[in-house]
């Protein structure tokens, strides 16, 4: 796989990161509404389970949160290191004059 390939999949996956950094979120927001609703009904099942709900998906989030932070940043450096920049302009260039 060639450098920009790379960097280029390297993105997509701190994009897709990010949506689930982003769902994960809604999720605890989700749960969080309906532990609010429960207050009110007083469901014991809901009383019991959403709390460790709440809990787990908290916890993916912190995991999730890690995981890109590094990656986003492993993906900047590789940018950084390879001059990903200088290989775009290139690349563009050669689409434009025809080369490959």
């Amino acid at each position: 796989m060639d450098t920009l390939k790379k960097f280029e999949l390297m993105q997509k996956i701190v994009r897709e990161l990010e949506d689930l950094q982003h769902s994960q979120q809604a999720i605890i927001q989700k749960i969080g509404k309906i532990e609010v609703d429960n207050i009110e009904l007083g469901d014991q099942r809901l009383e019991k389970d959403l709390p460790d709900m709440h809990q787990r998906v908290s916890d993916n989030l912190d995991a999730i949160g890690s995981i890109l932070e590094y990656f986003a940043g492993k993906t900047e450096n590789f940018g950084n290191k390879n001059n990903v920049d200088a290989l775009k302009e290139q690349q563009a260039i050669n689409q434009a004059t025809g080369n490959s």
